[in-house]
């Protein structure tokens, strides 16, 4: 079993509605992975792109028999259940699910690059898997508990300000009937 780090992101629609249901979809199913923890909602402003309105993000880590490339597979295929439609790079979506980290692998594919080249940067990813796994750290990188320190000390003009939505609580699937 390969431990593995999964963002989920949308800003169109029934935003944790469509989360709740990338967590369950990504969840079930024929070789799906096994949900180990699941993060708090935060709410974030747009990075890069045109303009849009605000995501909520979340992290889901998973335990994986299957490769990185059969992860990757699972999130695209959770992204079209939801209709997610890519015309404009980093524009609005209903859905986005990156593979962030796949054990300590390190792969610099043009369609799978581990780590995420751009995790270590970012807070909406960053603060959330912090919840989820506070020892947790980016292959090649450092602890994210740093790297966050480092974005929220270098983000001096608050673009990348979070809000804990925890009004909108997600719910690992084994969760549900409780």
């Amino acid at each position: 079993m390969t431990r593995a780090v999964l963002a989920l992101g949308s800003n169109l629609g029934d935003r944790r509605g469509t989360l709740q249901g990338a967590v369950d979809a990504l969840s079930s199913g024929p070789g799906a992975p096994t949900p180990i923890a699941l993060s708090p909602v935060y709410e974030t402003a747009p990075v890069g792109g045109p303009e849009q309105g605000a995501y909520l993000n979340a992290v889901l880590i998973v335990d994986t028999a299957g490769t990185a490339w059969e992860l990757l597979e699972r999130a695209q295929e959770t992204e079209r259940e939801f209709d997610r439609v890519r015309r404009v790079r980093w524009g609005p979506r209903t859905l986005d699910v990156d593979v962030i980290t796949f054990g300590a692998e390190i792969a610099d594919d043009p369609d799978l690059t581990l780590p995420h080249p751009r995790a270590h940067l970012r807070a909406f990813v960053l603060r959330p898997w912090l919840d989820a796994d506070p020892a947790a750290v980016v292959p090649g990188r450092a602890p994210v508990a740093t790297l966050l320190a480092d974005v929220e000390e270098a983000d001096t003009s608050g673009e990348q300000k979070l809000s804990r939505r925890d009004d909108l609580p997600l719910r690992l699937p084994e969760e549900a009937g409780r």
